[in-house]
């Protein structure tokens, strides 16, 4: 191992694990070891050990605790038992946490006999996992960290291409910055099955490399096979929106209001398409009581921003509604 610490923590982990100390030290100076060095094998090789000497103590500790160190053990111990999505969601859910260690990889995450069982729903939801935290992931840094995921995920998608397991990893590439293989793999997803989420995904990639028009086309799409959802009607009016076609925006608005008349966001975002086209005090007084329940502040203020931008409002109105902005 390069990290002096890691080798140190590594000696130390053997030393306990095999003269009857206390496994859960062992496995913390393990786990430490892997994260200085995640693609050196010497601490695998010693869980290994310690799996197959004490499978139902070991079994316990990773189990039981909900630490990111007994979340990074577990995936080892799940790829050992045969557990290929067990394993993948474990790392996914420790990359997530941190993802400026390159976790995925470890040996084991780039053995054929991991990538040629795990589903690939598993691994979705495994990618999916990586975001949660939301941390910045388009840089030539996390790009070179995630590299094993992306092979993963070439691999597993061609061995089996389920259309929303798909769509799900082609949101990492992008987050990655990858927008052209995300594309690619919303294509490949199509050539099996064309669903909701695959353009909805696709959309969002449009809208990243700043083609409104494409990701306007690709929500249409989207409503087209599910004419019902609330939600795609407002995404594609809030493109419109921001093309300026403000008179499309309500309209879809309202089309998503016949499914969801109640739902604060999209009576918000009518209310604000409205004053911005009209310059109606109504509107803008509406919209200025259904601030308090948007429960995204960023997307509030920006519909604050259309709404204050329409012709011959109420100069008071105006302010009052800028007040929420800096609230």
């Amino acid at each position: 191992m390069s990290n002096r610490a890691g080798a140190a923590g590594l000696g130390i982990a053997r030393v306990v694990a095999h003269c009857g100390g206390n496994l859960a030290t062992a496995l913390h100076y393990l786990t430490a070891a892997m994260a200085s060095a995640p693609e050196s094998p010497e601490p695998y090789t010693v869980l290994a050990e310690l799996w197959r000497d004490k499978p139902a103590d070991l079994a316990e500790i990773v189990r039981d605790a909900d630490s990111w160190r007994a979340v990074l053990a577990h995936a080892y111990v799940s790829f050992l038992e045969g557990d290929m999505d067990a394993a993948a969601l474990a790392i996914g859910s420790v990359t997530g946490a941190q993802p400026d260690i390159a976790w995925a990889k470890a040996p084991w995450f780039n053995e054929e006999r991991f990538l040629g069982w795990v589903s690939a729903e598993a691994l979705a939801e495994a990618a999916m996992r990586t975001m949660d935290y939301g941390h910045d992931l388009d840089t030539e840094a996390m790009r070179e960290r995630f590299r094993p995921w992306f092979r993963a995920i070439d691999v597993v998608s061609f061995r089996r291409p389920a259309p929303e397991a798909l769509a799900k990893m082609a949101i990492l590439l992008r987050a990655c910055g990858l927008t052209d293989a995300s594309l690619a793999l919303c294509n490949r997803a199509d050539s099996v099955q064309r669903i909701m989420l695959t353009e909805v995904v696709r959309a969002g990639t449009w809208r990243k490399l700043g083609s409104l028009e494409q990701a306007a086309a690709a929500f249409e799409r989207a409503l087209a096979l599910d004419p019902a959802n609330w939600s795609l009607c407002l995404d594609l009016a809030d493109v419109r929106a921001e093309q300026g076609d403000f008179l499309a925006a309500i309209r879809l608005t309202e089309h998503g209001m016949k499914f969801r008349p109640t739902e604060p966001t999209l009576r918000a975002a009518t209310a604000a398409y409205r004053a911005r086209l009209t310059g109606s005090p109504s509107d803008l007084n509406e919209l200025i009581e259904l601030a308090p329940h948007l429960p995204n502040g960023s997307y509030r203020d920006l519909l604050i921003d259309h709404a204050c931008a329409g012709p011959a409002l109420p100069a008071e109105l105006v302010a009052e509604a800028r007040r929420i902005q800096n609230s």
